[in-house]
């Protein structure tokens, strides 16, 4: 078992923080959280979101009547995209600085709330922009409070110190890591969850998948990171079918809403490694990939190179989905093939060539993932030496599918 492997003498820092109300009809609790903040002296909210999940979700109306009813003022940014650019948190904080806003509300998935994050800590610098944060040119001190109000089930961004954003003049998508931008409330509310299409559903919950398993294996995988992505992978092999065969389906959003979370808890303390090192290149390139495909494109090749150091451990963890997997070096091509086998009995059969990749990309595509800034520490979480073979072999293993 894993727990006979672990070094005892490796100090680990393990970090729960933030408060999230979490179950259907936690929006509601959104009066708790304006209440509070109110006390504390914040009267005016910069809401950050994308074009019209937080309305067809429901969560603007309770929100939006909330902010009203208290007499805060609030102005909302709704242009936040899928792999949103720092372009777009410059302009959401030229909206929040016109009501100097006290306070920052993120209101969808990763996308919205990392924007949330990143213009938290912007308004404080009026000095600079969004690309000088993720490109590192100085380091944030201080933040807004930020409330994370989520409408998907993937990211786990609602209660981890993680956001990404893109500087695509440079096909950049760099990850920034501050204790400053936990955010101080969440809302995972089930219901606000059901209107994800068959695709969404899947992809969020393939993102959940990879989060756990790179925090299960990564160098700095500690107790806490492994336990999680074993309930992880149990809640999501269960309930994923579920709510593919009914959106609607309450209990299921519950569990891989739970299970996002708890994966987000994970890699906040185990950190990434290759599948998210590699996948950034990939929809900075093409900025309209959707992130969990993208990982589960290149979930498998990952699998297959990682065995050597990790196989017992994701024999153990696979086991909800592919039981009796062999541990040993020799069971690497196996491990591969059940989990894409798992992927393919959701829907996600695409390659990388499908996509429109071919090998001449993967120079780039190397490139960009040794020299992106932030990716190279994850590349070093790594549990194999992620050098420019390495990644190459991936890129390359990941353009189409194994028989």
């Amino acid at each position: 078992m894993w727990d006979k492997e672990i070094a005892i003498d490796q100090v680990r820092a393990i970090t729960l923080k933030g408060k999230i109300f979490f179950g259907v009809g936690a929006i509601t609790r959104i009066e708790e959280i304006v209440n509070e903040l109110k006390a504390e002296g914040v009267e005016s909210f910069l809401v950050v979101t994308g074009k019209n999940a937080y309305i067809s979700s429901g969560a603007w109306e309770v929100i939006e009547s909330v902010m009203l009813s208290k007499g805060v003022k609030f102005a909302v940014y709704s242009g936040v995209t899928p792999n949103p650019t720092a372009e777009q948190v410059d302009t959401a904080v030229e909206v929040g600085r016109s009501i100097n806003a006290s306070a920052v509300i993120g209101i969808g998935g990763g996308s919205a709330i990392d924007a949330a994050k990143s213009a938290a800590i912007m308004m404080k610098y009026p000095e600079h922009k969004c690309a000088d944060l993720y490109e590192y040119t100085f380091t944030p001190s201080e933040a807004l409070p930020v409330v994370a109000v989520n409408l998907t089930h993937g990211t786990g961004t609602e209660c981890n110190r993680f956001a990404v954003v893109s500087i695509p003049e440079k096909n950049y998508k760099p990850a920034i890591a501050y204790e400053l931008i936990y955010p101080r409330y969440a809302i995972d509310d089930p219901a606000l969850m059901t209107g994800l299409s068959e695709a969404q559903t899947r992809y969020v919950s393939i993102d959940a998948m990879n989060h756990v398993i790179e925090a299960a294996t990564s160098r700095s995988a500690n107790p806490l990171s492994i336990q999680l992505a074993a309930e992880t992978i149990r809640l999501v092999t269960e309930y994923l079918p579920l709510a593919e065969k009914n959106p609607k389906d309450l209990r299921a959003r519950y569990f891989l809403a739970y299970a996002a979370m708890i994966a987000g808890w994970a890699f906040d303390n185990g950190l990434l490694h290759y599948t998210h090192a590699l996948e950034h290149p990939l929809s900075a390139v093409q900025p309209k990939l959707a992130h969990g495909l993208g990982l589960a494109m290149l979930l498998p090749a990952v699998v297959e190179n990682i065995w050597s150091e990790s196989g017992p451990l994701l024999a153990q963890l696979f086991a909800p989905f592919a039981p009796g997997l062999d541990g040993s070096p020799k069971g690497a091509a196996k491990g591969a093939q059940a989990v894409q086998k798992f992927l393919v009995a959701h829907g996600v059969s695409e390659k990388l060539s499908d996509l429109g990749f071919t090998e001449n990309d993967i120079p780039v595509l190397t490139e960009l993932a040794l020299t992106t800034p932030s990716l190279g520490g994850l590349l070093d979480q790594a549990p194999t030496f992620a050098d420019r073979v390495a990644i190459n072999a991936i890129y390359l293993n990941s353009m189409t599918m194994n028989p």
